[in-house]
């Protein structure tokens, strides 16, 4: 009989601790809705809510984002990493504010499986994970080799002004990411180089060619090695996809 109590108690231990673990993984409360279509709120000032938020952090707020965007946060994957779904999966904006339970203040990854569950709780999201191999370019150092700065002790901070990739404190895999993003295909560090680094590359983009005060720049091929001391090398990658598989554009309740 004692045998059959432990067995029991330890059963009740289990399942308690299955449900603790499913609620550290949700959100004390959180709103998700489609955007007001009638909003006036101008999102392109510095203080609009949506902008990117500081890390640790107890709440996650973004307004005027796409279904994509949120996926993107949600499972760490690049936005051009993501496939499937249907088309309004980038062109329909959202709100979000979501809360994370008491005081804790928690990192980016931390928050991510939060996300996950909201989205698969609230637009029903599926998904899976492929590997595909595509073409591609290998960051690679040009000769004479990197002029990239070493950091100085700068925090993390960035932007991307369509011509212009101005950062601090950058690992190499975050710039050939960036790299990536502009050419619209994949892109992976090969330099060997492990620092975090200060720079600043313009270029001049073929879409857009007169958005350059100095057009003499040239393509982003030609800018990388003149004035970082990198080249981007043809190659074919195996990249890592996040498909979806079903979601739905209405959110449930909050």
């Amino acid at each position: 009989m004692k045998k059959l109590f432990l067995a029991t108690g330890l059963a009740t231990l289990a399942g308690l601790s299955i449900l603790a673990s499913a609620a550290a993984q949700s959100f004390e409360a959180a709103m998700f809705r489609l955007e007001d279509p009638h909003s006036t709120v101008d999102y392109n000032r510095p203080d609009a809510p949506n902008q990117n938020h500081t890390y640790p952090t107890n709440r996650f707020t973004m307004y005027h984002t796409m279904l994509k965007s949120l996926i993107s946060d949600a499972y760490g994957v690049p936005y051009q990493n993501i496939l499937g779904g249907p088309d309004w999966l980038g062109t329909q904006h959202y709100d979000v504010s979501a809360k994370v339970e008491g005081d804790a203040r928690l990192t980016k990854a931390e928050m991510r499986p939060m996300l996950q569950n909201l989205l698969k709780e609230r637009v029903h999201l599926e998904t899976h994970n492929e590997r595909r191999i595509v073409p591609g370019y290998a960051l690679t150092l040009a000769k004479g080799g990197s002029r990239l700065k070493p950091n100085t002790g700068a925090p993390f901070s960035g932007m991307s002004m369509g011509f212009e990739f101005k950062f601090q404190n950058a690992p190499m895999e975050q710039i050939a990411i960036l790299v990536g993003s502009e050419l619209k295909q994949p892109a992976v560090d090969k330099t060997g180089l492990t620092g975090k680094y200060d720079f600043d590359l313009i270029f001049t983009r073929d879409d857009h060619p007169t958005d350059v005060p100095h057009p003499d720049y040239g393509s982003i091929f030609v800018a990388i090695e003149k004035q970082l001391g990198l080249k981007l090398v043809p190659e074919k990658i195996p990249v890592d996809y996040l498909i979806v598989d079903h979601v739905e554009r209405i959110p449930t309740e909050n």
